[in-house]
């Protein structure tokens, strides 16, 4: 199955003393795809990345990286890895260059090999006016680039990114994004300098937004993954459940959706709410719905069924104790 895979996991186990932080995981990641593992603090995405590089010594379970055992050939297996944590880990007196160059000649570039391929990564992502410019003087979100920079100097063919886009503003996650998908496109285009094959990326992330641009996500819950698939076949999860509801009052209309015999759960998003309701009865909540709430006071604007989003799936699997 390896070498079929840039990434192939079986069975990983680990036990920090009586707690299992990563539970009988196994995940296969295609050069060219990006796997998301998405799951609430704690559940064992971290402990999962620092397992498949190495970091942290495998319990149980097998890791293969392009095709090297991580068991039998560390070094080589992790050779093929950029890795990025979540704390910002470069230095903060060097210089955008400085970091960057430390990198690279860490990974055995040539002297004069160096500058070419840290000026053309710094350009790809978009740091190269800000060469000159201290590390630790950068926003979060220059920082997290400067991170994937480091990161890609080597020219993996693995990116293990555990959550790069945490405490960023939007438009910054939205850049990171896009350099995530350049690298990983069928046609390289621009991106042939920094990169001549396609990357496998695994990254973990807390936004479902970010988990909907993914080839393919794991929901891990208690250490393992509970649920696989791509976004849409994750969504189809709660197919036919989800019902929307927008009115005013809407703390009136909370509480009386909540008191229908066949909702198991209500949520706000936003100024509307995300009724889960249970499988075959979306029809019947919606016509009491449509009676009981104007008659307890509530002006309702709409009532429909929908398509579910990722939130309205990763909550249930999130509150469910037979997941």
């Amino acid at each position: 199955m390896s070498e079929n895979y840039a990434i192939s996991a079986d069975n990983l186990q680990k036990n920090f003393g009586d707690v299992c932080a990563v539970n009988n995981v196994s995940l296969h990641v295609k050069p060219g795809e990006i796997y998301g593992l998405v799951g609430p603090d704690g559940a064992g995405k971290t402990t999962t990345m620092r397992l498949l590089v190495g970091a942290l010594k495998l319990g149980a379970g097998k890791v293969s990286l392009c095709g090297f055992p991580l068991a039998s050939q560390l070094e080589q297996a992790r050779g093929t890895v950029g890795y990025l944590s979540q704390r910002f880990s470069l230095y903060e007196d060097l210089t955008v260059l400085e970091n960057i160059r430390f990198f690279a000649e860490l990974r055995g570039l040539k002297p004069d090999a160096w500058m070419p391929r840290c000026m053309e990564i710094l350009e790809f992502v978009g740091l190269a006016v800000y060469k000159d410019r201290r590390a630790g003087q950068l926003s979060g979100g220059m920082r997290q680039k400067l991170g994937l920079a480091s990161s890609l100097v080597s020219r993996p063919r693995i990116l293990l990114l555990d959550e790069p886009t945490t405490g960023v503003d939007p438009v910054t996650r939205q850049d990171f994004w896009q350099l995530l998908i350049r690298l990983v496109m069928d046609k390289p285009g621009d991106t042939k300098q920094v990169h001549d094959e396609k990357v496998a990326v695994l990254i973990s992330t807390p936004y479902m937004d970010e988990a909907a641009r993914c080839n393919r996500i794991g929901f891990m819950r208690q250490g393992s993954i509970i649920a696989e698939g791509a976004p849409s076949e994750i969504r189809s999860i709660l197919d036919g459940r989800v019902v929307e509801l927008r009115g005013t009052p809407l703390p009136q209309m909370r509480i009386l959706a909540s008191q229908e015999a066949d909702v198991e759960d209500v949520r706000a998003f936003g100024d509307r709410l995300h009724l889960r309701v249970r499988q075959g009865s979306a029809d019947k909540v919606l016509a009491r719905l449509r009676k009981t709430l104007p008659a307890g006071g509530v002006n309702l604007l709409d009532a429909r069924m929908i398509p579910p989003v990722l939130e309205d799936v990763f909550i249930v699997l999130s509150e469910s104790e037979n997941a």
